[in-house]
């Protein structure tokens, strides 16, 4: 980008103190003062007292399916399979678009369904229109028989694929939609007015390539963290790519890490426990959840990603799961991130820590699966979606969205982590909150400090002044990425 000088004048940080002025010299905090006592030399703004933090990441996204979700039926309110059929009914009735002939629905939970998906229901209903209904924890899929046939699925007595099949099946029907670049600068900038300096993708593309072209068409106001999927790992290695190296001209784009995913979710009930459950024949197959990739595998690929310079990050949602992958680090001896971490034993929470093992947690998870966790995991949920434990013993904690599972709003995950609750419910499992700070810092990858990436978000409001509410409602003056401009309404 660029070169640019910005002198910000009468910021007050987050820790509270007398107004400062800050001086963004080609990109980075180049001196801190007084209000008043640093000159001009170029474009100054006066920041009239608001408040001034460190520009916030989502550690986990899935963003070419955050931009899609404009183009799918929503289905997040649904309690039933006969309401989700009901009203993606009413979508198609209504004119709404089709994506390659395809409609399409997200964002059922069907973990606390009554009513099962049946395939002779949806297929009753629909004719031959295809149809298919995305699971909001994007594990699996409910589809008529000609969405089967279109997507060259075979989905189970039901019409539900799940897991391995089904993800491979989205990744190639998403590939095959073509989005606009204007929705990409638009979600973009929707995040940025929010105070999103940078996401880590998680998308199974060779993302690399994706944000480059991006970037060069206009997507500019984020950084970028394009991770790669097993399946594109040789091709990464043959380019001589490493975590953390730059890949597009204006340094907006760096190779992100080897995303491994090693078993399901809990709504799916596909999440590796040690633990059957409730329900299940404690004798059938899968009745503890599934691993998706072998513990082996797994060993093999994170050994071929470290010694060609890549960094892993590995999803692990059950106990056994995330139990597994600890083992399979510690085998390795590479220090990593566990994505997700959603169930963890007692005497796993300290080996975060011991491993150097990043927990990269989705707050905003804890609120939408509280019931499912409790009807899943009984009897197990103080060790669910335990942030507090992981901080207390020292590991260090990422927070993220999943978007679109959650959305790509981190002060949502700020308020999430310190209240644990939501709406009118009381918290759930209070003693697993964080402190503001600790969530402030997790959301953060730079200081306000000189030297640092001139990477900043300005409040309204300061964090440690707002009630749970009002922290997700965080009004956001302007964000700053690297010294410029990507959200300004002062």
């Amino acid at each position: 980008m660029t070169a640019t000088t910005l002198l910000l004048r009468n910021a007050r940080g987050y820790a509270g103190g007398d107004p400062r002025d800050l001086l963004l010299v080609d990109g980075r905090i180049a001196e801190i003062g007084a209000a008043g006592a640093l000159a001009a030399t170029a474009e100054s703004v006066d920041l009239e007292g608001r408040f001034v933090g460190p520009g916030l990441w989502d550690a986990h996204v899935h963003f070419t399916q955050w931009v899609t979700q404009r183009r799918r039926v929503d289905l997040g309110g649904t309690t039933s399979a006969s309401d989700a059929i009901d009203v993606m009914a009413r979508a198609f009735d209504a004119g709404f678009p089709l994506t390659g002939g395809v409609l399409v629905g997200y964002g059922y939970r069907d973990g606390l369904w009554d009513e099962p998906a049946t395939l002779s229901a949806i297929d009753a209903r629909f004719g031959e229109q295809p149809v298919l209904l995305v699971n909001g924890d994007l594990h699996s899929a409910w589809m008529n028989s000609p969405a089967s046939r279109q997507l060259q699925l075979r989905p189970d007595s039901d019409g539900v694929a799940r897991e391995t099949e089904w993800i491979g099946s989205l990744q190639r029907f998403q590939e095959a939609s073509e989005l606009p670049i204007d929705l990409f600068v638009q979600t973009a900038d929707a995040a940025a007015a929010r105070g999103v300096v940078g996401v880590v993708d998680y998308e199974n593309v060779m993302g690399v390539d994706e944000w480059a072209d991006r970037v060069s068409q206009g997507v500019t106001s984020l950084r970028v963290d394009a991770s790669i999927w097993p399946d594109k790992l040789e091709q990464i290695i043959e380019r001589g790519l490493r975590t953390g190296d730059p890949v597009d001209p204006e340094g907006l784009v760096r190779m992100g890490r080897l995303k491994v995913v090693v078993d399901g979710s809990l709504n799916t009930r596909t999440a590796y426990c040690w633990d059957p459950y409730p329900g299940l024949d404690a004798h059938a197959e899968h009745a503890c959840g599934m691993l998706s990739v072998p513990i082996d595998r797994l060993r093999g690929l994170l050994e071929r990603a470290r010694a060609n310079g890549l960094e892993a990050a590995v999803h692990a949602i059950g106990d056994r799961a995330n139990t597994e992958v600890l083992d399979t680090f510690e085998a390795v001896g590479m220090k990593g991130i566990i994505e997700h971490a959603q169930l963890v034993r007692e005497d796993d929470f300290a080996r975060f820590a011991e491993l150097g093992l990043i927990a990269s947690v989705q707050p905003e998870h804890a609120m939408d699966d509280r019931d499912v966790a409790d009807r899943f995991w009984p009897g197990r949920t103080a060790g669910a979606f335990a942030f507090g434990s992981l901080h207390r013993t020292g590991a260090e904690l990422r927070l993220g969205s999943d978007a679109p599972v959650a959305p790509l709003d981190p002060w949502h995950a700020i308020a999430s982590a310190v209240s644990r609750s939501r709406g009118d419910r009381e918290p759930w499992h209070p003693e697993q909150t964080i402190p503001i700070d600790v969530a402030l810092a997790s959301s953060a990858r730079t200081t306000l400090e000189v030297g640092q990436p001139a990477d900043i978000v300005v409040t309204d409001a300061d964090p440690h002044a707002l009630d749970r509410d009002e922290l997700r409602e965080m009004p956001v003056s302007a964000t700053l990425l690297g010294g410029r401009f990507t959200h300004r309404a002062l």
